[in-house]
């Protein structure tokens, strides 16, 4: 009764199989579903479409850009983000998806009354705030190593995807992946250079378990079985005079899967990634803006001029 009071006293919800808000995808762990979750925040949102992210605590410069910029793919097409507000990627991911105010899960190891880290206590009340906190552990049990581990399969369990952004070989997060992969989980790995120990996991995902290689939102999206065009405005699709549909040119499309899909890019930049000479992506970019797929946008800190997709609201 002592753990109801917490749980009330909280706002926490206390959720069982039988519940119409269980999330359904739990039921794919089998033997290994839980008995029940403590939610703080919004349940429901466990049964939303999500993507996993995760990864190294001691993350790098180039493991947080990545994180953050996969993670904004994610949700700028709709997705929540679940990880388990750990120091690095985890911690990365949860703060993006709130930047953008896209929902977010924490899945913790220990009581969901019961902030781990401790210098996490801010950013998990915030997730639990516009998003949920859960864990299958009665409020103030504490995180041990092994609740660490056996919380991974529910991360991978709720979400529909598994991102693995950069990680080593002892790594953790390989323990997530694995969970994933026993249950059907697509499995998606960012590679990092060859000499960086950081992402030597990463590289053994691709190598030895068949991660998919993602290096842009619109990999990931395809990861998650996403139709990246109908949701980021490239409709390539065009209808001629006699009402037939026609795809737009090659080279349209090899520019707009240049283009991030946050933000901008110079010329010379969706050149090199579109693998054709700028005056190329310049008439293209050109002929794009007069079709309404793209737009000029200036950086104001360095006055350059930025190619951007242009959304459909």
């Amino acid at each position: 009764m002592d753990d109801l009071r917490i749980a009330t006293t909280l706002g926490m919800r206390l959720l069982v199989p039988e519940d119409p808000d269980w999330p359904e995808a739990l039921n794919d762990l089998g033997a290994h579903t839980p008995h029940m979750l403590w939610v703080r925040g919004e349940p429901r949102l466990l049964s939303q479409p999500s993507l996993a992210v995760v990864g190294a605590r001691a993350c790098t410069g180039y493991g947080s850009q990545i994180t953050a910029e996969l993670t904004g793919d994610a949700c700028a097409a709709g997705f929540s983000v679940v990880s388990g507000a750990a120091y690095g990627v985890d911690a990365v991911a949860h703060r993006t998806a709130l930047a953008v105010e896209a929902p977010t899960i924490a899945v913790l190891a220990g009581g969901a009354d019961r902030p781990y880290p401790a210098s996490h206590d801010q950013l998990i009340s915030r997730i639990a705030e516009l998003g949920a906190v859960c864990s299958e552990l009665v409020p103030g049990t504490a995180p041990t190593r092994w609740r660490f581990l056996q919380r991974n399969r529910l991360i991978a369990a709720l979400s529909r995807a598994i991102l693995v952004t950069e990680a080593g070989t002892r790594s953790g997060t390989l323990n997530t992946a694995g969970h994933g992969a026993e249950i059907g989980r697509p499995l998606g790995a960012v590679p990092g250079p060859i000499t960086s120990a950081a992402s030597a996991g990463c590289h053994r995902l691709i190598r030895e378990y068949g991660a998919s290689l993602i290096t842009n939102g619109t990999e990931l999206l395809d990861l998650l079985g996403t139709n990246s065009d109908a949701l980021f405005g490239r409709d390539l699709l065009e209808i001629d005079s006699d009402g037939e549909f026609n795809r737009q040119p090659s080279v349209h499309v090899r520019i707009l899967d240049a283009l991030p899909l946050r933000g901008g890019r110079e010329l010379s930049k969706v050149a090199k990634h579109a693998g054709i000479t700028q005056q190329e992506a310049r008439e293209t970019l050109t002929e794009l803006e007069l079709l309404g797929h793209v737009e000029q946008r200036v950086n104001t800190s360095g006055g350059t001029v930025l190619w951007a997709l242009t959304r459909n609201e």
